[in-house]
Formats: C-alpha cells, sequence, structure tokens
C-alpha cells in the first residue's frame, strides 16, 4: 500500500468540503495535485457540484486487499474492483450509495489524470477500527517491527533506513476539520507506510529461512494495522469531538 493513492485524500477533502471547511474549489484542487479527475466522464468538480443537492452526505475510505476487504460493505461488483485496486470510496447519499475505484488515466505524453469508475454500493456500515483500536494497532506493528529489525544484523544500511523511517516525524495527509488525533495517528500511519516500502524492498539474502519468515510477519501485520489507521483517521471528521 502506497501513501500516494488518490482515495485517502479525495475523501480528506470532501469531507472537510461538506463539514464546511473548506470550499469546493480547494478541495478538487487537492485532489486534483498531480493531475485531472475525471467521475466516470465528468469532471471532478462539476459531478460533486451535482451531487450537493441531492443529499451527499460524506465520504468513506476502503483499502482492502486479498483476504481483507476493509472498509468495504458490498455488492460483490465493487468490493472486487476496489480490492483489486487497493482501494476505493463509498460516496453517501441521501438514499442511496456510489462506489468510487480510481484507475490511471494518460492520454499521450503529457495528460496523466485519474479517472474514477462508478458502481453501486451499499452504505451499510462496515466493519473498520475506532481510531483509539487504530491507534493502538499501529503501536504495537511498530514495535514488533522495531525488534525484528534490530535483530537483523546482516543487512547493513537497509536496516538503517528502516529504523530511522521508523524514528521519523511525517505530516498527516489529512484536511482540515479532523480532530488532532486522527491527523496523528494519520501522520503515524504514513512514516509507516515508507517502512513498509523499505523493509519490503530489503533483498534479505543473507537471513536464515526463520528471520525472512519473522520479517515477512511482521511487515504483514504493519501493512494491516496502516490500512487499518487510514481507514478510521479518515472517518474521524465525524466522530464527536474528544
Amino acid at each position: 500500500m502506497h501513501g500516494s493513492r488518490p482515495s485517502p485524500t479525495l475523501v480528506a477533502w470532501v469531507n472537510a468540503w461538506l463539514t464546511g471547511h473548506v470550499g469546493l474549489d480547494e478541495a478538487v484542487d487537492a485532489a486534483e495535485r498531480s493531475g485531472p479527475h475525471l467521475a466516470g466522464e465528468v469532471p471532478l468538480r462539476s459531478w460533486l457540484a451535482e451531487l450537493r443537492p441531492r443529499g451527499l452526505a460524506g465520504l468513506r475510505l476502503a483499502l482492502p486487499a486479498p483476504g481483507d476487504p476493509l472498509g468495504l460493505s458490498g455488492p460483490p461488483e465493487f468490493n472486487r474492483a476496489a480490492v483489486e485496486a487497493g482501494e476505493g470510496v463509498i460516496v453517501l447519499l441521501a438514499d442511496h450509495a456510489i462506489g468510487m475505484v480510481p484507475a490511471e488515466d494518460r492520454r499521450g505524453s503529457s495528460y496523466q489524470g485519474t479517472r474514477w469508475e462508478l458502481l453501486p454500493a451499499r452504505g451499510a456500515l462496515p466493519d473498520v477500527p475506532s481510531l483509539a483500536e487504530a491507534e493502538r494497532g499501529l503501536a504495537l506493528a511498530m514495535r514488533e517491527v522495531t525488534e525484528i529489525m534490530s535483530d537483523l544484523d546482516d543487512i547493513g544500511g537497509d536496516r538503517t533506513a528502516v529504523l530511522k523511517a521508523l524514528r521519523d516525524d511525517a505530516d498527516s495527509g489529512l484536511a482540515p476539520g479532523y480532530p488532532a488525533r486522527a491527523h496523528r495517528v494519520d501522520a503515524l500511519a504514513t512514516r509507516l507506510t515508507v517502512v513498509l516500502e523499505l523493509a519490503g524492498g530489503i533483498a534479505g539474502h543473507n537471513l536464515t529461512a526463520g528471520q525472512m519468515l519473522r520479517r515477512s510477519d511482521a511487515l504483514t501485520l504493519l501493512d494491516q494495522a496502516v490500512r487499518r489507521a487510514r481507514v478510521a483517521a479518515h472517518g474521524a471528521v465525524f466522530e464527536p469531538a474528544r
């Protein structure tokens, strides 16, 4: 899972718009920082403006993986597309929901954007963790990875880079209006995404089979914890302040 996925940014900024913390133009500009977005065939800005009078209530983030449909509640067609993409968005309207799944949109050598496939979705609340649960899960996973990477003496500078990433600060990817705890959880998840990318790239030629298994198990745990934390943080804008 990579921090550059478009779904978290879209969810954070559109929810900030819906809760009155930013304007529509600011929200869309943030979502389109790396290129224009189309919802089906319609520019994102126009599509959101059209949905607002139809009871647009909020966006929910899904970050599923095979065997772990995190943030999804169906139907199967949307679930399959979101799992294949590793991400998705559920748009909550007054009487139904729309699923959004992003795909890279390239036209020639100079145009690079995102096209969102629109599918029927269910608005039922999926089984997602609370912010407190997600924060605890991240802390446990981080301790586990730190312990394992500290024990692996034969991977040199790669281990040093991973341990440094575990300690370094990171900015939250959330928008204005989210509670401070959500920003803290999302910032930690962003930092640990870097750890996943670094640790996953270590070849481990000098590791024993047991060490390789321990590392793989720890990174799987960390990946799940990061995904759960980001989903919880991005849904926190509608929770009561604590």
